[in-house]
């Protein structure tokens, strides 16, 4: 779907493929300049997440239903964060990071904004690269 403005793009990961290695090759090959994740379902049999102010990623391994996967993707760099859930309900979620790796399916939906240019600068008012919003030449 596509119109002036926003083109959708909609796709399927299949079991052991790696859930952000794949979205960031999606991105690069469909050379989205400002995107978002609209929706994304399914399950993995690994997960390797950020928690909030650790330097270091946790994993675990079982099979896990994604419950959430949110953020901005762009070529010039993407910020995503998942939160997945157990058997018994349990929910866990922070930063992804490589390593998530499908178990059945990962159903995913990108949002485009064709105006737009998404970029990761450092602007002062941390000391990380944070997203700029700009509108395209």
């Amino acid at each position: 779907m596509q119109n002036d403005e926003v083109k959708i793009h909609a796709f399927r990961l299949k079991p052991g493929q790696d859930l952000k290695q794949e979205i960031t090759s999606y991105v690069q090959q469909h050379k989205i300049e400002a995107g978002w994740i609209m929706t994304c379902l399914g399950s993995v049999t690994q997960y390797n997440l950020r928690f909030a102010n650790q330097p270091e990623g946790n994993k675990a391994t079982g099979h896990f239903e994604i419950v959430s996967l949110v953020g901005t993707v762009s070529i010039n760099g993407s910020h995503l964060h998942m939160s997945v859930s157990d058997s018994t309900g349990k929910t866990i979620g922070g930063h992804l990071l490589d390593s998530n790796l499908v178990y059945t399916t990962a159903e995913i939906v990108i949002g485009e904004g064709k105006q737009l240019v998404f970029t990761r600068e450092k602007d002062g008012t941390t000391p990380w690269e944070e997203l700029q919003v700009k509108p395209k030449q």
